[in-house]
């Protein structure tokens, strides 16, 4: 590891209480060795929500995401087995599958025609006879490991590549559990009753922004203290002054009484955001929940370079809902207003990082002890993996 990276992390100290902690520094935001020791050591080293369960329900069906410059292919094969593989041909690194989504009875590269069966076992290899000490058994899709909760899809691609000689770690060995329910599980214990698993899709939206990932972040674990000058209209339907926040594992939650609808300020967002509660939940490092009766949206905020990211946003509601049309709408374009005043601020703030005026802030006691919970594993995480480097 250079010492300039060793120089970076050296300087932000996990161990500090939060009375007296700081934020990682500016430089976290925008330097190019942190950022790719974040693709290795945390993107790659844990669990990541990838899509949705019933996009891969039926046998041959598949989905494809990028996870920081990894390119994903989840497949359900032909026996009904879930799959997952980097979406990549062994032969010359082109994409299987480039959709979205969609269905297919085989994998076919569309650049030399190498064929993968739904298994990711190699079938096809046009025109290469002739070619010595090659054994197509070798050849597969390189897999990933995968596991479904609920409406959601997870992978955990471990820090090693795959075509190492080295097996992989057992999941058990890197901290929070050996599989995806251990590590969800304070989130299934607190959401248990609130009928997530059966929320249904309806929409997706998705959002580029000039800002470093960590920052969208941030902006979402403060414990509501942007509310009431960045989102006016969230915060008319908030009783602010009961808003907490609980730290559990790799996970927080945010969660404020709701004002009743007589009562809100803004009338508009106090008729989809309804609940006697709305719970704001995080999962290391980039997933994000919003949860209220009946409405559920998830964020996932995905590095596409140390100073730009990608936010997707998926829509779902309480079965029964999807018959209401004009309040899906409605609740999806409070989402949308919501997000755009996120944008903005979190834009504002990688201008700011960059300054020669700022390094470090503090952290308010009573509102952002979620956003140092964050920037504790995250430090812990790095500094552990550049040690085992050295």
């Amino acid at each position: 590891m250079n010492s300039h990276l060793q120089e970076l992390l050296a300087r932000f100290d996990p161990s500090r209480p939060l009375e007296r902690a700081s934020t990682v520094p500016a430089a976290w935001y925008h330097d190019p060795d942190l950022y790719d020791l974040e693709r290795r050591a945390v993107f790659a080293a844990t669990w990541q929500y990838v899509g949705r369960a019933e996009a891969v329900a039926r046998p041959g069906s598949f989905l494809t995401a990028d996870l920081a410059g990894e390119p994903l292919l989840v497949v359900r094969d032909a026996e009904g087995t879930l799959r997952a593989f980097y979406n990549v041909c062994r032969h010359r690194a082109a994409p299987l599958m480039t959709m979205a989504e969609g269905t297919a009875t085989r994998l076919r590269c569309r650049y030399h025609g190498w064929t993968y069966d739904l298994a990711g076992r190699l079938r096809g290899t046009p025109e290469f006879d002739g070619v010595e000490d090659f054994c197509r058994e070798d050849h597969g899709l390189a897999p990933v490991r995968v596991e479904t909760w609920g409406p959601f899809v997870w992978v955990h691609l471990g820090e090693r590549s795959p075509l190492t000689p080295t097996p992989l770690p057992k999941l058990g060995e890197r901290g929070w559990g050996e599989g995806l329910e251990a590590f969800l599980r304070p989130f299934l214990e607190r959401t248990a009753g609130r009928g997530v698993e059966g929320m249904q899709f309806v929409d997706r939206r998705e959002y580029e922004l000039n800002c470093n990932w960590k920052v969208f972040v941030d902006n979402f674990l403060d414990g509501g203290y942007h509310v009431n000058t960045v989102h006016p209209g969230l915060a008319g339907v908030l009783d602010y002054a009961h808003y907490r926040t609980e730290i559990h594992g790799p996970t927080s939650v945010q969660v404020s009484p709701l004002k009743p609808v007589e009562h809100a300020g803004d009338q508009s967002v106090a008729m989809v955001r309804g609940g006697e509660v709305a719970m704001y939940w995080w999962v290391f490092p980039n997933f994000m929940l919003n949860l209220y009766e009946g409405v559920m949206d998830t964020n996932l905020v995905l590095p596409l370079g140390p100073e730009r990211c990608r936010v997707i946003f998926d829509f779902f509601f309480a079965p029964g809902e999807s018959d209401r049309s004009a309040f899906i709408r409605e609740s999806i374009a409070v989402a949308h207003r919501i997000q755009q005043e996120d944008v903005d601020i979190c834009e504002e703030v990688q201008r700011g990082l960059r300054s020669r005026a700022f390094d470090a802030g503090r952290f308010s006691v009573k509102r952002e002890a979620a956003g140092y919970h964050f920037h504790q594993l995250l430090a812990r995480r790095l500094q552990e993996a550049a040690r085992r480097r050295d």
